[in-house]
């Protein structure tokens, strides 16, 4: 016996339910292999928008990273610059290597240099200033500190253990009493000094400097007016040992 037809309503159906089930599957997902639908499209954009923000923001950070390292660079070389520039022509530390100046300065002190102060004004007297070692002067140490005593033209004399400037005697506290002598050994065997009856005259553009240890200072005694050409510039601060820290 032929085989019976399915029904129409069968074939129908399942044709409907075919196609309902092809819409809903497009809704949603295929479920035809290789068929990505919209709902996994959208999850791939997202995993890949994701993506994209780590690598954006750890490109971020490489660049923050290096742009950190170039600005500290810059701020250490501006530093150095800066402060090569301020050692150079502005302010100097400077040690004491010598008794000469005690007891205003003790052997180890350290004091600030400004190397500027006399592109303004003249050296005064009383001015405690470093100076470059004179020609005439032997010794292994390139910059000497002492007192500005005699500016140019003054007539210096030295008697009774008293100096005296222009004929009138000079008050020097920074001595603490100490008498000055116009005759001090200056080396091996040497020994230089003032004409105490007549003075001398500073010379134009010299100084005559000398320690405040009058009795243990090889100064302007020895190696006479120092040109002002000489000058580095006036201590004007102790900074070591903080104990002492102050002004001169």
């Amino acid at each position: 016996m032929p085989d019976t037809p399915s029904d129409p309503t069968d074939v129908q159906d399942d044709g409907v339910s075919r196609r309902l089930q092809r819409d809903q599957d497009a809704a949603g997902r295929s479920t035809v292999p290789g068929d990505d639908g919209p709902g996994v499209a959208a999850a791939d954009e997202e995993i890949f928008a994701e993506r994209e923000a780590r690598s954006g923001a750890a490109d971020a950070g490489k660049k923050s990273s290096t742009r950190n390292a170039v600005e500290w660079v810059a701020v250490i070389a501006g530093a150095l610059l800066i402060a090569v520039i301020v050692r150079t022509f502005i302010f100097q530390t400077f040690w004491i290597p010598s008794p000469s100046m005690a007891t205003t300065l003790v052997k180890d002190d350290r004091v600030l240099v400004n190397k500027l102060s006399y592109k303004f004004h003249d050296p005064n007297r009383g001015d405690v200033i470093v100076f470059e070692r004179p020609p005439n002067e032997e010794g292994n140490i390139k910059d000497l500190i002492k007192r500005v005593i005699g500016l140019p033209g003054d007539r210096v004399s030295i008697m009774d253990g008293k100096v005296s400037i222009n004929g009138k005697q000079l008050e020097e506290p920074y001595t603490h009493g100490l008498p000055t002598e116009p005759k001090i050994g200056c080396g091996p065997g040497v020994t230089t000094g003032i004409d105490t009856k007549k003075g001398f005259t500073v010379p134009k553009d010299h100084l005559f400097v000398m320690g405040d240890n009058r009795i243990n200072s090889l100064d302007g005694r020895c190696f006479g007016p120092i040109d002002e050409d000489l000058v580095v510039g006036r201590a004007f601060v102790i900074i070591w040992p903080p104990a002492k820290t102050g002004g001169l």
